[in-house]
């Protein structure tokens, strides 16, 4: 099964596409859609689902998981991280993709096997996990390996729902 993970943002999106088969992940890409600050937003989001169509073209994922979208402090950079994450799960309805969300919590579950892991524990075991030499950079992409980790682990009682 080939996995998309996706760490929603506006600023960054962070990407991971691995092939999952029983317990071994295969990376095959990872990295992250960027957007210029100074550009307007509509335009941000457009660029947004223009890269996310060309990486769902690229590699054709059977599935995408994505974070799940939780408010902090800043409620205006939440408003604009949930527009960014619908454009995101758009262009994955778009091509048929099935998505799948989970919480941090839920992704430091399934990557590190406790819910209260810190951020550096949970970018050490992605690496670990898919075999690569250094942490993936940026720290996006990391997070979006581990969705990807995630889903894999997560997915055994509901393959049914993956094409």
């Amino acid at each position: 099964m080939r996995i998309l993970g996706i760490d929603p943002g506006y600023a960054i999106v962070g990407f991971g596409v691995t092939d999952y088969s029983g317990i071994n992940f295969a990376p095959l890409e990872y990295g992250a859609i960027l957007t210029e600050a100074h550009t307007d937003f509509p335009q941000r989001l457009k660029n947004i689902a223009d890269d996310m169509d060309y990486i769902l073209e690229k590699f054709s994922p059977d599935c995408m998981s994505i974070e799940k979208l939780f408010f902090t402090n800043n409620q205006k950079t939440g408003i604009d991280v949930a527009q960014a994450r619908g454009v995101i799960i758009l262009s994955a309805v778009r091509h048929d993709v099935p998505v799948f969300e989970y919480t941090p919590l839920q992704v430091k579950q399934a990557v590190v096997g406790y819910g209260k892991a810190d951020k550096k524990q949970v970018m050490d075991m992605t690496r670990r996990i898919l075999k690569l030499e250094q942490i993936p950079k940026p720290d996006d992409a990391a997070d979006a390996l581990a969705l990807a980790i995630c889903h894999g682990h997560c997915c055994k009682g509901i393959r049914s729902k993956v094409k």
